[in-house]
Protein backbone atom coordinates (compact mmCIF):
# COMPACT_ATOMS: atom_id res chain seq x y z
CA UNK A 1 0.00 0.00 0.00
CA UNK A 2 2.44 2.68 0.79
CA UNK A 3 4.14 1.92 -2.98
CA UNK A 4 0.98 2.12 -4.00
CA UNK A 5 0.35 5.52 -2.52
CA UNK A 6 4.02 6.84 -3.73
CA UNK A 7 3.07 5.79 -7.15
CA UNK A 8 -0.78 7.64 -7.03
CA UNK A 9 1.28 10.89 -5.78
CA UNK A 10 3.75 10.25 -8.37
CA UNK A 11 0.73 10.19 -11.06
CA UNK A 12 -0.92 13.36 -9.53
CA UNK A 13 2.85 15.13 -9.79
CA UNK A 14 2.43 14.71 -13.41
CA UNK A 15 -0.31 17.58 -13.53
CA UNK A 16 1.11 20.07 -11.49
CA UNK A 17 3.09 22.84 -13.01
CA UNK A 18 2.65 21.75 -16.58
CA UNK A 19 5.12 22.67 -19.34
CA UNK A 20 4.09 24.96 -21.93
CA UNK A 21 1.89 23.28 -25.03
CA UNK A 22 4.78 23.77 -27.58
CA UNK A 23 7.21 21.79 -25.22
CA UNK A 24 4.75 19.21 -24.10
CA UNK A 25 3.74 18.61 -27.70
CA UNK A 26 7.19 19.02 -29.24
CA UNK A 27 8.35 16.57 -26.41
CA UNK A 28 5.48 13.66 -26.93
CA UNK A 29 6.06 13.99 -30.68
CA UNK A 30 10.09 12.82 -29.69
CA UNK A 31 9.13 10.54 -27.33
CA UNK A 32 6.19 8.90 -29.54
CA UNK A 33 9.11 8.53 -31.94
CA UNK A 34 10.91 6.59 -30.05
CA UNK A 35 8.28 4.47 -28.24
CA UNK A 36 6.53 3.53 -31.96
CA UNK A 37 8.64 3.85 -34.91
CA UNK A 38 11.25 2.04 -33.14
CA UNK A 39 8.83 -0.75 -31.83
CA UNK A 40 7.35 -1.57 -35.22
CA UNK A 41 9.88 -4.11 -36.22
CA UNK A 42 9.58 -6.46 -32.96
CA UNK A 43 5.88 -5.84 -33.17
CA UNK A 44 5.63 -7.15 -36.82
CA UNK A 45 8.22 -10.24 -35.98
CA UNK A 46 6.18 -11.33 -33.05
CA UNK A 47 2.53 -10.81 -34.40
CA UNK A 48 3.07 -11.78 -37.82
CA UNK A 49 4.42 -15.75 -36.04
CA UNK A 50 2.23 -15.47 -33.54
CA UNK A 51 -0.90 -15.41 -35.94
CA UNK A 52 0.86 -18.25 -38.42
CA UNK A 53 1.61 -20.61 -35.32
CA UNK A 54 -1.99 -20.40 -34.33
CA UNK A 55 -3.19 -21.08 -37.80
CA UNK A 56 -1.34 -24.48 -37.67
CA UNK A 57 -1.80 -25.11 -34.15
CA UNK A 58 -5.67 -24.77 -34.86
CA UNK A 59 -5.72 -27.13 -37.84
CA UNK A 60 -4.33 -29.81 -35.88
CA UNK A 61 -6.16 -29.87 -33.53
CA UNK A 62 -9.07 -29.67 -36.21
CA UNK A 63 -9.74 -32.88 -36.92
CA UNK A 64 -13.29 -33.47 -36.96
CA UNK A 65 -14.67 -34.42 -40.44
CA UNK A 66 -18.19 -32.18 -39.60
CA UNK A 67 -16.04 -29.06 -38.47
CA UNK A 68 -15.93 -26.75 -41.58
CA UNK A 69 -12.13 -25.73 -42.53
CA UNK A 70 -13.25 -21.94 -42.81
CA UNK A 71 -13.61 -22.75 -38.71
CA UNK A 72 -9.25 -21.99 -38.89
CA UNK A 73 -9.75 -18.70 -39.98
CA UNK A 74 -12.89 -17.16 -37.55
CA UNK A 75 -10.93 -18.61 -34.58
CA UNK A 76 -8.22 -16.75 -35.63
CA UNK A 77 -9.54 -13.92 -35.84
CA UNK A 78 -11.26 -14.10 -32.57
CA UNK A 79 -7.82 -14.85 -30.77
CA UNK A 80 -6.07 -11.84 -32.47
CA UNK A 81 -8.79 -8.84 -31.61
CA UNK A 82 -9.98 -10.23 -28.09
CA UNK A 83 -6.29 -11.44 -26.67
CA UNK A 84 -3.49 -11.79 -28.81
CA UNK A 85 -2.76 -8.71 -30.79
CA UNK A 86 -3.63 -6.00 -27.69
CA UNK A 87 -2.13 -8.43 -24.53
CA UNK A 88 0.85 -10.37 -26.37
CA UNK A 89 1.78 -7.18 -28.21
CA UNK A 90 1.62 -4.64 -24.96
CA UNK A 91 3.34 -7.44 -23.05
CA UNK A 92 6.56 -7.05 -25.95
CA UNK A 93 6.52 -3.37 -25.69
CA UNK A 94 6.65 -3.78 -21.78
CA UNK A 95 9.96 -5.77 -22.27
CA UNK A 96 10.92 -3.07 -24.55
CA UNK A 97 9.88 0.37 -24.21
CA UNK A 98 9.31 -0.08 -20.12
CA UNK A 99 13.22 -1.06 -19.66
CA UNK A 100 13.86 1.90 -21.67
CA UNK A 101 11.92 4.26 -20.06
CA UNK A 102 12.96 2.89 -16.62
CA UNK A 103 16.80 2.46 -17.72
CA UNK A 104 16.70 6.19 -19.00
CA UNK A 105 15.45 7.91 -16.26
CA UNK A 106 16.93 5.70 -14.26
CA UNK A 107 20.35 6.99 -15.30
CA UNK A 108 19.36 10.46 -15.62
CA UNK A 109 18.30 10.37 -11.50
CA UNK A 110 21.61 8.56 -10.28
CA UNK A 111 23.65 11.09 -12.50
CA UNK A 112 21.53 14.07 -10.65
CA UNK A 113 19.98 15.50 -13.91
CA UNK A 114 16.56 15.09 -12.59
CA UNK A 115 18.07 17.40 -9.33
CA UNK A 116 19.36 20.15 -12.03
CA UNK A 117 15.84 20.14 -13.70
CA UNK A 118 14.21 20.87 -10.23
CA UNK A 119 16.75 23.50 -9.47
CA UNK A 120 16.13 25.28 -13.02
CA UNK A 121 12.39 25.30 -11.26
CA UNK A 122 10.89 22.79 -14.22
CA UNK A 123 8.58 20.10 -12.89
CA UNK A 124 10.66 17.03 -13.99
CA UNK A 125 7.97 14.65 -13.70
CA UNK A 126 5.42 16.19 -16.10
CA UNK A 127 8.91 17.57 -18.47
CA UNK A 128 10.39 13.67 -18.04
CA UNK A 129 7.25 11.72 -17.70
CA UNK A 130 4.18 13.20 -19.02
CA UNK A 131 5.04 13.17 -22.52
CA UNK A 132 6.03 9.73 -22.25
CA UNK A 133 2.63 8.24 -20.67
CA UNK A 134 0.76 10.91 -23.45
CA UNK A 135 2.78 9.12 -26.48
CA UNK A 136 2.34 5.50 -25.32
CA UNK A 137 -1.32 5.83 -24.56
CA UNK A 138 -1.19 7.54 -28.56
CA UNK A 139 0.99 4.65 -29.64
CA UNK A 140 0.41 1.96 -28.84
CA UNK A 141 -3.14 1.11 -30.32
CA UNK A 142 -1.60 2.14 -33.59
CA UNK A 143 0.77 -0.66 -32.72
CA UNK A 144 -1.97 -2.99 -32.11
CA UNK A 145 -3.77 -2.47 -34.93
CA UNK A 146 -0.75 -2.98 -36.79
CA UNK A 147 -0.48 -6.27 -34.85
CA UNK A 148 -3.83 -7.55 -36.02
CA UNK A 149 -3.65 -7.29 -39.22
CA UNK A 150 0.03 -9.12 -39.57
CA UNK A 151 -1.36 -11.47 -37.23
CA UNK A 152 -4.54 -12.46 -39.53
CA UNK A 153 -1.97 -12.06 -42.93
CA UNK A 154 0.25 -14.46 -40.86
CA UNK A 155 -2.14 -17.29 -40.11
CA UNK A 156 -3.14 -16.75 -44.14
CA UNK A 157 0.35 -17.46 -45.26
CA UNK A 158 0.91 -20.13 -43.11
CA UNK A 159 -2.54 -21.92 -43.51
CA UNK A 160 -2.26 -21.49 -47.25
CA UNK A 161 1.27 -22.12 -47.65
CA UNK A 162 1.03 -25.56 -45.53
CA UNK A 163 -2.14 -26.59 -47.21
CA UNK A 164 -4.40 -27.08 -44.49
CA UNK A 165 -6.78 -24.28 -46.03
CA UNK A 166 -7.70 -22.34 -49.07
CA UNK A 167 -7.52 -18.78 -49.54
CA UNK A 168 -11.08 -18.73 -50.46
CA UNK A 169 -11.83 -21.06 -46.81
CA UNK A 170 -9.38 -18.26 -44.45
CA UNK A 171 -11.17 -15.39 -45.98
CA UNK A 172 -14.65 -17.08 -45.81
CA UNK A 173 -13.94 -17.79 -41.75
CA UNK A 174 -12.36 -14.49 -40.97
CA UNK A 175 -15.28 -12.34 -42.59
CA UNK A 176 -18.15 -14.79 -40.56
CA UNK A 177 -20.17 -13.46 -37.67
CA UNK A 178 -17.95 -10.41 -37.28
CA UNK A 179 -18.65 -8.22 -34.04
CA UNK A 180 -17.11 -4.62 -34.55
CA UNK A 181 -17.26 -4.16 -30.93
CA UNK A 182 -13.83 -6.62 -30.40
CA UNK A 183 -11.96 -4.03 -32.29
CA UNK A 184 -13.15 -1.40 -29.88
CA UNK A 185 -12.54 -3.52 -26.90
CA UNK A 186 -8.89 -4.31 -27.75
CA UNK A 187 -8.13 -0.54 -28.50
CA UNK A 188 -9.30 -0.23 -25.16
CA UNK A 189 -7.37 -2.59 -23.40
CA UNK A 190 -4.40 -1.55 -25.60
CA UNK A 191 -5.11 1.92 -24.49
CA UNK A 192 -5.19 1.21 -20.71
CA UNK A 193 -2.28 -1.63 -21.03
CA UNK A 194 -0.20 1.78 -22.55
CA UNK A 195 -0.92 3.46 -19.26
CA UNK A 196 0.19 0.99 -16.85
CA UNK A 197 3.69 0.27 -18.94
CA UNK A 198 4.71 3.89 -19.42
CA UNK A 199 3.16 5.24 -15.37
CA UNK A 200 4.63 2.05 -14.02
CA UNK A 201 7.98 2.10 -15.79
CA UNK A 202 8.30 5.62 -15.39
CA UNK A 203 7.65 5.44 -11.37
CA UNK A 204 10.28 2.85 -11.25
CA UNK A 205 13.09 4.39 -13.04
CA UNK A 206 12.39 8.04 -11.41
CA UNK A 207 12.86 6.83 -7.82
CA UNK A 208 15.74 4.97 -8.79
CA UNK A 209 18.65 6.04 -6.44
CA UNK A 210 22.17 3.80 -5.85
CA UNK A 211 24.21 3.29 -8.59
CA UNK A 212 24.32 1.14 -11.95
CA UNK A 213 23.27 -1.42 -10.37
CA UNK A 214 19.95 0.19 -9.67
CA UNK A 215 19.76 1.35 -12.52
CA UNK A 216 19.62 -2.24 -13.76
CA UNK A 217 17.05 -3.77 -11.20
CA UNK A 218 14.74 -1.02 -11.61
CA UNK A 219 14.48 -2.31 -15.51
CA UNK A 220 13.83 -5.42 -14.31
CA UNK A 221 11.46 -4.33 -11.71
CA UNK A 222 9.73 -2.17 -14.22
CA UNK A 223 9.26 -4.86 -16.96
CA UNK A 224 8.34 -7.19 -14.01
CA UNK A 225 5.49 -5.15 -12.69
CA UNK A 226 4.18 -3.70 -15.95
CA UNK A 227 3.45 -7.48 -17.21
CA UNK A 228 1.73 -8.28 -13.83
CA UNK A 229 -0.55 -5.37 -14.06
CA UNK A 230 -1.15 -6.04 -17.75
CA UNK A 231 -2.25 -9.40 -17.04
CA UNK A 232 -4.52 -8.18 -13.98
CA UNK A 233 -6.20 -5.58 -16.10
CA UNK A 234 -6.84 -7.99 -18.89
CA UNK A 235 -8.71 -10.02 -16.37
CA UNK A 236 -10.79 -7.14 -14.85
CA UNK A 237 -11.54 -5.68 -18.71
CA UNK A 238 -12.70 -8.54 -19.58
CA UNK A 239 -15.11 -8.79 -16.79
CA UNK A 240 -15.96 -5.59 -17.12
CA UNK A 241 -16.62 -5.13 -20.81
CA UNK A 242 -17.57 -8.39 -22.39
Amino acid sequence: MQHFGKYLLFMSSLLFRGESPRILFNRTMDEAILIGINSIFIVAIVSTFIGAVTSVQISYNLDNAFIPRSTIGFMVREMTLLELAPTITSIVLAGKVGSSIAGGLGTMQITEQVDALEVMGINSTSYLVLPKVIAAILVFPMLVILAMFLSIGGGFIAGVLSGEITQQEYISGIRSDFIPYNILFALIKSVVFAFLVSSISSFKGYYTSGGALEVGKASTGAVTNSVIAILIADFVLANLLL
